[in-house]
């Protein structure tokens, strides 16, 4: 059997179509013969499916799709499994086990894309600072302790990565910011990567940005502006 992911720096892309490449997983009697990362060789209606079928591939593992990519995968013969999150490896380690469940779809597809960015109401509240402990994340417009809070997530110009008891940091400078699509999701997994138990914001997360948070166990703490060094002080205070 072989499989292909959409990929995106190591994680399942939620956008199937615009993904950066796809990981390509063969898989004989429960094992794993040859794993390969190919680019994208492009996005048009139809097209990708006819591709991934004349390697051979029979099932097609992203975050997200629409129906008309769907159908046409149907059309090929690939089996669709979406709403999957996580580390590729990981996942490719699910499947093998045949844990992998389709969950709900990361792509919001209705004729246009809701923007990464674009806030979301939830019926649940983000939480209030409390006690952590371990590595967080304060969205910043600049790159020190002193620089204000950022509102947006995904494109907030810098993330300032920060062990609270140490007070020691890391200013990371946000390269998706000029990017037209993912952002959000792409810095959701950037946070992840890092390892960070908690991201401070001054504003509201994106529903996608929010569900690739949440999935890798990180509290999303609202803000009411300041600086950098008053939301960790903050925070410490609670």
């Amino acid at each position: 059997m072989r499989i292909a992911i959409s990929t995106d720096k190591g994680f399942v892309s939620a956008h199937f179509g615009r993904c950066p490449s796809y990981t390509i997983v063969d898989i004989e009697e429960r094992k794993v013969i040859k794993s390969e990362e190919i680019a994208n060789p492009g996005h048009s209606p139809g097209f990708l499916p006819g591709f991934l079928a004349e390697k051979g591939v029979s099932v097609i593992i992203a975050g997200g799709m629409g129906p008309r990519a769907k159908s046409h995968f149907a059309e090929n013969n690939i089996q669709v499994i979406t709403g999957v999150q996580g580390k590729v490896e990981e996942v490719i380690e699910r499947f093998v086990r045949q844990e992998i469940r389709p969950g709900e779809d990361l792509c919001e597809h209705g004729g246009e894309h809701q923007p990464d960015d674009e806030p979301c109401h939830h019926d649940s509240e983000e939480e209030k600072p409390g006690r952590l402990t371990g590595k967080i994340c304060i969205t910043s417009k600049g790159p020190d302790l002193d620089a204000e809070v950022e509102d947006v997530f995904g494109r907030a110009p810098y993330f300032i990565f920060v062990e609270p008891e140490t007070m020691e940091f890391e200013a990371y400078k946000n390269p998706a910011v000029e990017e037209a699509h993912g952002v959000g999701i792409q810095s959701a997994q950037l946070m992840a990567e890092k390892g960070v138990k908690a991201v401070l914001m001054g504003g509201q997360v994106g529903t996608n940005a929010r569900r690739v948070l949440e999935a890798a166990g990180i509290h999303i703490i609202i803000v009411n502006g300041g600086t950098v060094k008053e939301a960790i002080e903050s925070l410490k205070g609670n």
